[in-house]
């Protein structure tokens, strides 16, 4: 091979594996093969009576999902950078246009997306949180106006952060307050580190003002959560956890967690999930209030995003319960997960059993043909689920 082709061949390799940065704000095709191959999935997917699924956007990596409070544009975080816009062009008949979300600067696992009333986005990194007042206005400009809520390096010590569980989420409370999960980075930390790991709140779910000001612990005990709600009956915080590794198949179950109250201990790493104690802290006495969860889910599944049902368009038995996406498991024998579920919500605000709302993205033989993420619901009810590893949202809806 010629030595110029070499090089270019070299050139191309450097950039498809760099992230993109605000030099590179080109929009992401929507049609070929990628969008076939995509499509191509969808008759395996089984859904309820009623219920169709379709391709809205493909988006590189898709992971956790945040739509504008217009309903107009869609922003979708990403294990590696940039964060991705969707948006909804009227005049070409619904056509989406995908692009990154060019803040003019580099970001270490911008997962975390969220939207406030007034239409500020948070950006939640792995180790810092950004406030963009105008994102939707602003979308297609370079560098769009932006807010450090946390500056970068200091949502934890930058000694107790690695690549491990270190993909945030948040979301704004009824209190008008940003609440942001920060996993721990260990299977099960030492015992050295478990006494600063609970007063930081490392392992937990952080909550401070919108501006970053009067930063709390919210909750303890949390291993690796990716996925929070709030209630809107009742206001109470419900969020996903993924559980322990490395313990057998079966044990322990993944967990969803009602905090009704600040102050609440969740039970990790006393507890690998639900009632099943870890073998690191077997001879520890567990804290005697620990909360276990509303829902115990299949072991490994990695159940990650999840989100209140507020619309109508769905049955009533879907209105006000959650539904979760499992990403699907890494360390089982037989692989689970790879799903999207549905708990629904009694009267008196507790969790009735889940069931699969969603699946078929992972074979028979085990293998994954897609790995849910997130949902999140658009303004006409529909509701939509990302896929990082096919580089896709897929929007679900009814019409019986």
């Amino acid at each position: 091979m010629p030595r110029h082709v070499l090089m270019l061949a070299f050139a191309a390799t450097l950039i498809a594996a760099a992230p993109l940065t605000a030099a590179e704000p080109q929009a992401v095709p929507q049609t070929g093969s990628q969008r076939a191959a995509v499509e191509a999935i969808l008759p395996k997917i089984t859904l309820p009576p009623g219920f169709h699924i379709e391709v809205f956007a493909l988006v590189p990596g898709a992971r956790q999902i945040a739509v504008s409070p217009t309903g107009r544009t869609v922003f979708v975080g990403q294990w590696r950078g940039p964060a991705h816009v969707v948006g909804v062009a009227p005049e070409s008949g619904g056509e989406r246009h995908v692009s990154p979300f060019d803040t003019g600067r580099p970001h270490r696992i911008p997962n975390g997306v969220c939207f406030a009333p007034d239409g500020t986005l948070y950006l939640a990194e792995a180790n810092a949180v950004t406030a963009f007042p105008q994102a939707e206005a602003q979308r297609a400009e370079p560098a769009p106006s932006a807010r450090a809520i946390v500056a970068d390096g200091s949502l934890v010590p930058a000694a107790e952060i690695g690549n491990a569980h270190s993909a945030r989420v948040c979301r704004i409370g009824p209190d008008d307050r940003l609440y942001v999960a920060v996993g721990q980075p260990y299977n099960v930390p030492p015992k050295s580190k478990q006494e600063l790991y609970h007063r930081l709140g490392l392992g937990g779910i952080l909550r401070m003002d919108r501006d970053g000001k009067n930063r709390d612990v919210f909750a303890t005990g949390i291993r690796n959560s990716v996925g929070l709600d709030f209630n809107p009956a009742d206001g109470s915080l419900w969020f996903t956890d993924n559980q322990v590794d490395l313990m057998g198949d079966d044990i322990p179950p993944g967990e969803v967690n009602r905090a009704a109250k600040p102050g609440l201990d969740f039970g990790f790493p006393w507890y690998g999930g639900g009632h099943t104690r870890t073998r690191e802290y077997a001879d520890e006495t567990p804290p005697a209030d620990v909360v276990f969860p509303e829902v115990e889910m299949v072991a490994h599944a990695a159940d990650l995003g999840l989100s209140f049902y507020r619309g109508s368009a769905f049955p009533p038995e879907y209105r006000g319960g959650i539904f979760s996406a499992q990403h699907g498991s890494w360390n089982r024998t037989v692989p689970v997960g790879a799903r999207v579920m549905f708990t629904p919500i009694a009267a008196d605000g507790h969790a009735g059993a889940p069931r699969p709302f969603a699946e078929g993205w992972k074979t028979p033989s085990g293998s994954y043909l897609g790995r849910p993420v997130d949902v999140a619901e658009l303004p006409d009810g529909s509701l939509l689920v990302s896929d990082d590893r096919n580089g896709a949202l897929y929007r679900i809806w009814y019409a019986p």
